[in-house]
């Protein structure tokens, strides 16, 4: 998977420059979408795995995707094809979306917490956590009982773990020492 990364990894940076430029960082994202979804389907996956010619796996990709992708998608999946690289469209996705999102200055932050979170409680953590991390906020919310109290907090590579679980295990830890 890292290795179709890598290779993804520049087709979707000059996605996103173009995007910028042309002002149509959503209509990209909504075309690599689609089209991530297209290579993702049984058929087409044998298709992008067998021998066909670029030009004929460009044709017919852009034949099943049809309206969703405008001049300029048609083109950039005319240039995958030429580098049989369309294979790695899921990733050219996911990697435009985390561009989007450091565009516009977004996070997803995972709380784990040991009880459900009262909206209260979510928009104090968001609004404190905005202001830490100098970005628009998206919680994503979770519970585990096993954390006994407190909840964990993930932002990329930001942890911050403020259970009674991990505070026992520090515990733990130092009296064995």
């Amino acid at each position: 998977m890292s290795e179709l990364t890598t290779v993804a990894r520049p087709y979707a940076k000059a996605a996103f420059d173009f995007a910028v430029e042309r002002n149509a960082i959503t209509q990209w994202q909504d075309m690599l979408a689609f089209s991530s979804a297209v290579t993702q389907n049984d058929e087409m996956h044998q298709l992008l795995s067998g021998a066909l010619a670029a030009e004929k796996l460009a044709e017919i990709f852009i034949s099943v995707a049809g309206e969703q992708l405008d001049e300029h998608g048609q083109n950039f999946v005319k240039v995958l094809a030429e580098n049989k690289r369309l294979v790695a469209l899921p990733e050219i996705s996911e990697l435009f979306d985390v561009y989007k999102a450091e565009y516009d200055k977004e996070v997803e932050v995972d709380i784990t917490s040991a009880t459900e979170l009262s909206e209260a409680q979510k928009n104090e953590l968001s609004a404190t956590l905005e202001k830490r991390l100098a970005r628009k906020v998206k919680l994503n919310c979770n519970v585990d009982p096993q954390l006994i109290a407190g909840f964990v907090v993930k932002a990329g590579d930001t942890v911050i773990d403020g259970s009674v679980k991990s505070k026992l295990n520090r515990l733990e830890d130092a009296l064995q020492a």
